[in-house]
């Protein structure tokens, strides 16, 4: 077993480190014990939560995008801190007595843990929490606000291409009459995108959460949400298998790597139709600029995925204008990058 490094009694630089450590070596009882430390050295669920345990599995991420760590390595780190998070949220006592919100990821969206810190942050400040997990479809979510009735939704997106699917769940719990707090980096840089598509209000983090959720922001969060400025993003979506094929033919990439390749081309379709839905072009540039680094970072390579495949969704979509654009705006950027 990994030795814990001793950590003062704030968390801090020293205790994030002393957390790698662990996750580095996918040593989940030295990790536990990290963290059930800090809490007995003073520090709050929060705070071992936000900026030990979030901070770290951020670095996890970066370390995975440059290539230094693969996918079982990342899944390792990650499953450490799910039971941390579940071991740090045991120490929360007492009944809830503030209200009752239920918490989901959108549809399609897997990465669960950000949402899981949430849920023990705002347990802890007094909220009864239902943590509903990874990728709720949105009838099955409005469904379970019927029958509960809860204050309101937090919805997690880590992925701006699953903006499309965020608008819809939101819209659906509106019409529930049930306001939703937006939170992850899927609704953009500082959430600039959260109102696009009807929520409530956005916040970076868990606290953020906390602090929303005693806020009298929801009035007039009910009803119809804003309106899409116009409907080429769900024409875009119809159009996804055909630039799938398009590409597929266009690149053929060797059949060990085709699923993937597919898939990095559908992911890429999401976040053009997300760009439509929001009004914003960069969603699509941050996305292609994101995949361009990883495929750099692993040494294979971004001609196939950024010229063929723009050029495909391009060619598939001609009649689509709003598309063209974005993709016509997205080869010249990325044609200019470095990498």
């Amino acid at each position: 077993m990994t030795t814990a490094s001793p950590v003062a009694a704030g968390p801090g630089a020293a205790a994030v480190e002393a957390y790698l450590a662990c996750l580095d070596a996918a040593d989940h009882p030295a990790a536990v014990e990290l963290a059930l430390g800090l809490l007995d050295a003073g520090a709050s669920i929060a705070d071992v939560l936000v900026d030990v345990v979030a901070v770290a599995q951020r670095e996890i991420g970066l370390r995975w995008s440059a290539g230094r760590w693969n996918v079982a390595q990342e899944h390792a780190a990650t499953h450490v801190s799910e039971l941390v998070v579940a071991a740090v949220g045991a120490r929360t006592t007492g009944r809830p007595a503030r209200g009752h919100v239920v918490l989901a990821c959108v549809e399609g969206e897997w990465h669960a843990l950000a949402a899981r810190i949430v849920a023990e942050v705002v347990r802890a400040a007094g909220w009864r929490v239902t943590f509903l997990g990874a990728s709720v479809p949105a009838r099955h979510l409005v469904s379970y606000l019927h029958q509960t009735g809860p204050d309101a939704v937090l919805l997690s997106c880590v992925q701006p291409s699953r903006l499309v699917r965020a608008g819809r769940t939101i819209e659906a719990c509106r019409s529930a009459g049930v306001p939703v707090v937006a939170g992850g980096p899927g609704f953009g840089p500082d959430g600039r995108w959260a109102a696009a598509v009807g929520a409530a209000a956005w916040g970076a983090s868990a606290r953020d959460a906390a602090r929303l959720l005693e806020t009298d922001l929801f009035a007039g969060h009910a009803g119809p949400p804003p309106a899409a400025g116009g409907d080429e993003y769900a024409a875009v979506l119809r159009r996804r298998r055909d630039v799938v094929q398009f590409a597929l033919r266009a690149v053929a990439p060797p059949e060990a790597e085709a699923d993937q390749f597919a898939a990095a081309v559908g992911h890429l379709v999401d976040a053009l139709a997300a760009a439509i839905r929001v009004g914003d072009p960069q969603l699509l540039l941050d996305h292609t600029t994101w995949q361009a680094g990883v495929l750099a970072a692993r040494g294979e390579g971004r001609e196939p995925l950024l010229d063929a495949v723009l050029a495909a969704c391009g060619t598939v979509l001609a009649d689509h204008p709003r598309a063209c654009e974005h993709l016509r705006w997205a080869r010249e950027v990325q044609g200019r990058a470095p990498y």
